[in-house]
């Protein structure tokens, strides 16, 4: 009996061991006179924070899965050869929404004209209050949501916890929101909410030009384009794939693809504690990759409107992961064994 416990103890350890050995630490370099946050793997760049003064919101770009692709598009930051030039505003991974107060955080970009940008929120990061580098390393950031004119909507406190092993790379995203001075009424509206914007091999192959209006009546037009090494494809949990994904349910979507010879599959996980869970799935084939918690009515029109009021002080909060993994296929199974443990924290 003596010999089988001791067995069982050696063979736990040992598995404890194999699974920390297997962790990487994650290393957080902050530059804040060039207003970014890198987040370092195994002595490389994984993605960086940013919050440049210029832009209307702050972003993680770029992101590189862990054989080293780049997997976000480049435009309108570093635009590469052959992509879209589409949607300015879709930049990195990014957090917000197209109606607070009436006024629309998602769509403002710097093709936005000045006699329009009242109709119009962004984001302001304000403090940088923790950076932590570990196993599970931790930034923590306070930023404003305001209107045109400066004046404070929202505050928004966000934590992004970053892990890693060899195959693959973890973003939780935490985000509080707060009514500011006021009430603050978030609105149904398709345009929101965790969101990536993909490097064209992520992209489903497609030979169709498309126009798009956002629901200020502003029409985008993604043109159809040559379809070499693009080799997107949706699978939700819901059973559902490639176009037929958007505007479902999901607890989560994976979307795979292969570049540089390499598959890769990334997942946005949704949260049982979140608001509008399950939330509806703002996946399209172009390569916009969002879930949407604060959205249903507006993807589906029997479903019923979600409108969220926050007064002074009053507070809700979200929370989603990112996962992306390179070389092995990413089964359902396994995106359930991360959905349920993402789900038993925060």
């Amino acid at each position: 009996m003596i010999r089988k416990i001791s067995l069982l103890l050696t063979l736990v350890l040992m598995t404890v061991i194999t699974v920390n050995a297997q962790a990487q630490k994650v290393k957080l370099v902050r530059a804040d006179d060039k207003q970014k946050v890198d987040v370092i793997i195994g002595g490389k760049l994984f993605t960086s924070f940013q919050y440049p003064s210029n832009m209307e919101k702050p972003y993680l770009f770029p992101v590189y899965a862990p054989n080293g692709s780049v997997i976000t598009r480049g435009f309108p930051l570093e635009a590469r050869k052959g992509e879209r030039v589409d949607h300015p505003h879709h930049i990195g991974i990014w957090f917000n929404h197209g109606n607070v107060n009436g006024l629309d955080f998602w769509n403002n970009s710097s093709a936005i004209p000045a006699n329009r940008k009242d109709s119009y929120g962004h984001i302001v990061v304000k403090q940088i209050v923790s950076a932590k580098s570990g196993k599970k390393a931790t930034l923590e950031v306070v930023s404003n949501w305001d209107d045109n004119k400066g004046n404070t909507l929202l505050v928004e406190n966000t934590k992004y916890i970053f892990s890693a092993d060899k195959d693959s790379r973890t973003i939780d995203h935490i985000s509080t929101l707060t009514a500011a001075n006021g009430t603050v009424t978030i609105t149904d509206n398709k345009e929101g909410m965790f969101a990536i914007r993909v490097d064209r091999a992520f992209e489903m192959p497609s030979n169709e030009s498309l126009i798009f209006t956002d629901d200020k009546g502003n029409p985008t037009t993604v043109k159809a384009t040559d379809n070499t090494g693009v080799t997107g494809m949706y699978v939700s949990s819901s059973g559902l794939k490639g176009d037929q994904v958007w505007s479902s349910r999901n607890d989560w979507v994976l979307l795979s693809g292969t570049k540089d010879g390499v598959l890769t599959t990334m997942g946005v996980f949704d949260h049982p504690k979140n608001l509008g869970y399950p939330a509806h799935s703002h996946a399209r084939g172009y390569g916009l990759f969002s879930t949407n918690n604060l959205g249903a009515q507006s993807y589906v029109k029997d479903h019923e409107k979600i409108v969220v009021t926050l007064q002074k002080g009053e507070s809700i909060t979200l929370r989603h992961r990112f996962y992306v993994t390179s070389g092995a296929e990413l089964t359902a199974e396994k995106a359930n064994q991360i959905f349920k443990e993402f789900s038993g924290l925060y």
